[in-house]
């Protein structure tokens, strides 16, 4: 086995590349979420049941899983800069022939492409910030990121929403998805030095794959990302369904709350990312913070979102807004937390694997939500195992994780990363 060498000084990243990283998440966020808000017209356009939409929905994440082990493999091996914006163009195709297809088969295929495309964003990301970024600029730097996984719903559901109230559902894909390219025209500028600066700053061995996959810290993460990304997606995947169809809201209607729980979600992600930052550049432990914000974040999540199954309707508002504040505290923490584990020089296929068992939750909630809606009747139920799976994060961060700290991969080698 052959040792890593000590590891380099972080070179550091160009002013424009965080806030690109977090307007191509936030274009993904716009884009695999357009479904979840034309479900009302599409469902009844098509003559769906819950369960067959939940089914199309769910459809995204039979290839953004797996290929989270791709994104990753190819950021770490090839470029980061340039497998996002590959990844980026093919999603943005996808989106935009969503908007030509009429077919139950045609749009599953197509969400299946859209899945590919979009996997290549968090591994990239988290293979940037990992290998450039301190510890105690991790936070601010994820939690900008991360609000593209709130405005990108927002803007989707409200502006999204409004338009497809105005114009049909199919117009607004096309326009949407074409859009989506004009990102690659400043990524391709800011980045045209980057490869050399890359190539010198992971120069050295990496741990593989099978590295990542013995330690059970990665699987703690994987298993914590999935509690997470449970009540999330059942929240981005069924809100617009849930706001229409079971409490009586107009599309507009849905679509200006809808839009207003996603831009709180984005300022607590924001604020609460920056937060913690400055608790650790105070000396506050990396442990103690990040640990501390993902179980803070994680109960307030539980606890809203049974609030929503068991409590009166007229609370319910507030309590999705309360949800949107726990996902603000989490959502940082989720990759501060696997970059922080697999050090620089792994960033990229930690959370290409964390992110694969976290997604498996994309797979099954809007299965789950679809039966059981159509079984009892009702989002109670739905809404009720949501909030169990949060509270079962806690376990797995807080817990299974014994210290948010590098892992020494000295001596651990099994092989060379070529």
């Amino acid at each position: 086995m052959t040792a890593i060498a000590a590891e380099r000084p972080r070179i550091g990243l160009g002013a424009a590349v965080v806030p690109l990283m977090a307007l191509a998440v936030f274009i993904n966020y716009v884009d695999r979420g357009n479904l979840a808000t034309a479900g009302p017209l599409i469902k009844d356009e098509l003559g769906l049941s819950a369960s067959r939409l939940g089914l199309i929905i769910s459809a995204f994440f039979w290839s953004y899983t797996p290929c989270q082990l791709l994104a990753g493999w190819l950021a770490e091996k090839f470029n980061p800069y340039r497998t996002l914006a590959v990844g980026l163009a093919i999603w943005s195709l996808a989106t935009a022939a969503m908007g030509l297809t009429s077919g139950f088969v045609a749009l599953i295929a197509l969400r299946i492409l859209l899945g590919i495309g979009e996997s290549a964003a968090f591994p990239c990301s988290s293979k940037l910030i990992a290998e450039h970024l301190p510890h105690h600029k991790m936070g601010a730097a994820n939690g900008m990121i991360i609000i593209g996984t709130a405005l990108g719903p927002a803007f989707g559901t409200y502006v999204g929403g409004m338009l497809m109230a105005q114009m049909g559902w199919r117009p607004v894909f096309l326009i949407f998805g074409l859009a989506s390219l004009l990102w690659l025209i400043p990524w391709i500028a800011v980045s045209r030095a980057a490869p050399s600066a890359h190539k010198a700053a992971s120069a050295g061995l990496a741990p593989s794959l099978a590295d990542i996959v013995r330690r059970p810290e990665a699987w703690a993460a994987g298993l914590g990302h999935f509690a997470n990304n449970y009540s999330f997606y059942f929240v981005i995947t069924w809100l617009p369904v849930y706001l229409v169809k079971a409490r009586g809201f107009t599309m507009a209607e849905m679509a200006v709350l809808g839009g207003q729980i996603y831009v709180v979600y984005a300022a607590a992600s924001l604020g609460l990312g920056w937060l913690s930052d400055q608790l650790i550049a105070g000396g506050r432990s990396v442990n103690l913070v990040r640990k501390g914000f993902m179980g803070v974040g994680l109960t307030i999540v539980a606890v809203s979102l049974a609030i929503c199954a068991f409590g009166p309707p007229a609370i319910a508002n507030a309590s999705l807004f309360a949800a949107a504040v726990g996902f603000g505290f989490s959502g940082p923490a989720i990759y501060c937390i696997g970059q922080t584990l697999a050090g620089p020089r792994a960033g990229g296929a930690w959370i290409g694997f964390q992110n694969m068992i976290g997604n498996i939750s994309g797979i099954v909630a809007p299965l789950i939500t679809g039966v059981l809606v159509d079984k009892t009747g009702g989002f109670g139920a739905p809404f009720a195992v949501a909030a169990a799976v949060a509270l079962s994060g806690v376990v797995s961060w807080c817990l299974l994780i014994p210290k948010v700290a590098p892992i020494d991969w000295t001596g651990r080698i099994s092989s060379p990363a070529r």
